[in-house]
């Protein structure tokens, strides 16, 4: 399944997109996107230099970073726009945890507290203003801290090649780029000095058909408020029909890898 970031990327001049995540249905099927990789939580606790250490995760969404990171490490800030998301979050697994804070409100203007030794973001920072955002970022961190960008994926996916058609054929962001990384971008407008890049072994996930359907509709462009009722049943049928064949009694069994890059932001700290 195409990560988020791939299927919404350019997307913050999309106001009408990035409300998608304000639906409780888009929240709910959140809970059927694949994990991250255990051995991704590992890399990003072994980032953290300075204590305590306080980390700050950006678009949290439901939490599928912040979550098992915060059974890791001091304290997490979980910061995302949408009530909905937040509110799953907490009812998710490991959402109640008591150095684990829940903030609603957009990354570029809610109050932040740190001194953050760790900032993380997971297929999230394409609906953000970088601009605005990375030089308060700057700030709420201490000197060691690194800026982390967490993308994950299924990957080796035989269906594929028809998966995207079909995604092209009803995604609502018409500039959809199955090959967008924002960490490119951060590259190509100099906004950070990478430091280093690993990625994931890949490991197994199983997931029924009916679910890997759902978890497409969690990204903000294949939303289900965003398509008529003909349209989501029609598309529900038509990726039922590219994945069934490879399925066993139901149940898909997929492979997910995770890309982790970390840095320094360019911008300095304000006195």
């Amino acid at each position: 399944m195409p990560g988020s970031a791939a299927v919404t990327s350019g997307a913050t001049d999309r106001p009408d997109l990035a409300a998608s995540f304000q639906h409780p249905g888009v929240a709910k099927a959140y809970a059927h996107r694949p994990p991250y990789p255990a051995e991704v939580f590992g890399v990003l606790a072994g980032l953290i230099s300075e204590q305590p250490g306080t980390v700050l995760d950006l678009g949290a969404g439901e939490g599928a970073l912040a979550r098992p990171l915060a059974g890791l490490v001091d304290r997490v800030d979980a910061v995302d726009i949408s009530a909905a998301m937040v509110a799953a979050g907490r009812r998710r697994p490991g959402g109640d945890q008591p150095n684990l804070h829940w903030i609603v409100g957009a990354a570029e203007t809610t109050p932040l507290g740190g001194p953050y030794a760790l900032v993380t973001a997971g297929a999230s920072l394409h609906w953000m203003s970088l601009p605005e955002l990375l030089p308060r970022l700057r700030n709420a961190m201490t000197d060691g801290a690194y800026f982390t960008v967490v993308e994950h994926d299924v990957c080796e996916e035989p269906w594929r090649l028809g998966l995207l058609e079909v995604i092209r054929r009803h995604s609502r962001q018409q500039a959809y780029n199955a090959d967008f990384s924002v960490v490119d971008v951060l590259l190509e407008k100099k906004l950070w000095t990478e430091t280093g890049r690993v990625r994931t072994a890949a490991v197994p996930f199983r997931q029924r058909v009916a679910d890997y359907i759902e978890a497409l509709h969690s990204t903000s462009s294949l939303a289900r408020e965003l398509m008529p009722a003909d349209e989501a049943a029609a598309f529900g049928e038509t990726i039922a029909g590219l994945v069934e064949p490879h399925a066993d009694h139901g149940v898909l069994e997929l492979t997910i890898v995770a890309d982790l890059a970390w840095g320094r932001i360019t911008s300095q700290k304000v006195a």
